[in-house]
C-alpha cells in the first residue's frame, strides 16, 4: 500500500509539474509572437475585469475609475468585481468565474499565496488568458503576470523612512505594526523602512505583529505599548491596520503625543489624516495605475507592446502631511 500511495503521489506531482510547463510555455510563445490569431473578431468587443480584494475604498475606488475611463477611450468592456473586508475565499472565485468565463484579460490586486499563484500561474496561464497586477505584486516567477502597474514598495517604505527621520531628529524608537502573515508588497515596504532606519544608531526599531482581525490589532496595538512605553513613532506597514491601531492607542493617549505613519491604500488612511489623527501618508497615484493598466493591457492583446516589461511600469509616491492637505 505504502508504494502504490507513493507512486499516486510522484504522478500527481508530474502531472502538476507538467501542466505548469505548459502554462509557462504559452506565456512565453504569445510574448514572443504576433497576438493576431488569439485576437476576437474585429466586431466583438474586448473584455476585460478588474478584481479586487478591497471594494468601496477610497484607493481601488481610485484606481476602478481609471481604469473604467481608459476602458471608454479603448473601446473595451470592463468589469469591476470587489470583495468586503478582505474576503479570501470570495476574491480567489472571482479568479475561478473570470477564467471560466473566458474573459480576454484580467486586472488585478496581487496575492501572495499559494492558491492565488495556482490560479495565475497554471488556470489563467493555461486557458491563454494574460494577467496584470495591479498596486500589490506577486513576481513574475511565481504568477506567470505579464506585468506589474504600481508604485514601488521598497522605494515606497524609504521614503516614508526618510521623512520620518527629519521628525525625529534622528533619534528615538520607531513600532513598526506588520501583519504575521506578510505578502510581498508588506515585506518590501518594511525592507524599504529599514534600509534607512538602519543607518541611525540612536533609533531602535521595534516590531509589532498582529493577525488580520480588528480585535488582533487592537491586541497587538496594547501589548507592544505595555512593552515599550517609551515610543515616539509608529509606522503601520498594513494601512487597512490602521483604524484599529488609532482606537487603541487613543485610549491611552492623544495620537499627537506619537508620530504616526502609513500608506493611503487603507480605507481610513485619508480620513484620519484631514482628522489630524496620523502625520503622514505615502501617497500613491491609483487613478493612474487603473488608467495605465487597461491601456498595456490593450496594447499588450493588440501585438503593439509585446512583451510588456516583466520589472513593471513604476507609478509615483509622495510624502503627504496633515498641514498639506
Amino acid at each position: 500500500m505504502r508504494k502504490i500511495g507513493l507512486v499516486v503521489l510522484c504522478v500527481g506531482v508530474l502531472m502538476l509539474c507538467h501542466l505548469t510547463f505548459l502554462s509557462a510555455k504559452k506565456v512565453f510563445l504569445a510574448d514572443e509572437g504576433p497576438l493576431r490569431e488569439t485576437m476576437p473578431a474585429a466586431k466583438e468587443q474586448r473584455r476585460l475585469v478588474l478584481i479586487t480584494q478591497d471594494t468601496q475604498t477610497p484607493f481601488w475606488d481610485q484606481v476602478a475609475t481609471g481604469a473604467k475611463e481608459q476602458a471608454k477611450k479603448e473601446g473595451v468592456s470592463l468589469e469591476v468585481w470587489g470583495t468586503y473586508g478582505k474576503n479570501e475565499e470570495e476574491f480567489l472565485k472571482n479568479i475561478e468565474i473570470a477564467i471560466q468565463s473566458k474573459v480576454d484579460g484580467i486586472l488585478i490586486q496581487g496575492m501572495d499565496t499559494p492558491e492565488f499563484k495556482e490560479l495565475t500561474k497554471v488556470k489563467a496561464s493555461f486557458n491563454g488568458i494574460p494577467v496584470i497586477t495591479v498596486a500589490n505584486d506577486v513576481p513574475m516567477s511565481e504568477s506567470l503576470r505579464r506585468t506589474y502597474i504600481g508604485s514601488d514598495p521598497f522605494e515606497a517604505g524609504k521614503l516614508m523612512a526618510d521623512a520620518l527621520v527629519k521628525e525625529m531628529g534622528g533619534a528615538g524608537k520607531v513600532v513598526l505594526m506588520v501583519d504575521a502573515e506578510r505578502e510581498y508588497n508588506q515585506n518590501e515596504r518594511i525592507r524599504g523602512i529599514r534600509s534607512v532606519l538602519d543607518d541611525y544608531p540612536s533609533i531602535t526599531i521595534v516590531e509589532g505583529e498582529t493577525g488580520s482581525a480588528r480585535d488582533q490589532i487592537i491586541t497587538a496595538t496594547r501589548e507592544v505599548m505595555n512593552r515599550e512605553p517609551d515610543v515616539d513613532a509608529f509606522i503601520s506597514v498594513n494601512a487597512g491596520n490602521l483604524g484599529a491601531m488609532i482606537e487603541e492607542i487613543s485610549k491611552r493617549s492623544q495620537e499627537e503625543a506619537y508620530l504616526i505613519y502609513s500608506f493611503d491604500d487603507g480605507p481610513e488612511s485619508m480620513t484620519l489624516l484631514a482628522q489630524g489623527k496620523i502625520n503622514a501618508v505615502v501617497e500613491q497615484e491609483p487613478e493612474r495605475m487603473g488608467e495605465w493598466s487597461v491601456q498595456l493591457m490593450e496594447e499588450w492583446l493588440n501585438g503593439e507592446t509585446v512583451p510588456l516589461d516583466p520589472a513593471g511600469y513604476i507609478t509615483d509616491v509622495k510624502i503627504v502631511k496633515g498641514d498639506d492637505r
